[in-house]
């Protein structure tokens, strides 16, 4: 599950909020041991998403760097990269 996590500071264009929700959700997932709540732990999950949220956007946002923002387009071809050398080009089936 945390692989789906990425990294989402100092990049051009910066992170929107539903990418630092999407990561906070696939944070709590993860800690939680479950991909969707039962209906008694529902609210708390989301409670839970919701402050993981506020968290991560305070962060993001208050981080600073002399570093140069990453280009997502190249970061996003260099992961594709890793992948083909891990698991090798997909075949359609």
């Amino acid at each position: 599950m945390c692989r789906n996590i990425k990294t989402l500071a100092n990049f051009a264009p910066p992170a929107t909020d539903d990418e630092i929700r999407a990561s906070a959700l696939q944070f709590v997932r993860k800690l939680s041991g479950t991909a969707r709540p039962s209906q008694a732990n529902e609210a708390v999950f989301n409670r839970a998403v919701d402050e993981v949220t506020a968290a991560a956007n305070r962060l993001i946002h208050s981080l600073r760097t002399s570093a140069p923002p990453r280009d997502r387009e190249a970061e996003r071809r260099k992961a594709h990269q890793r992948a083909l050398e891990r698991f090798g080009p997909r075949t359609a089936s």
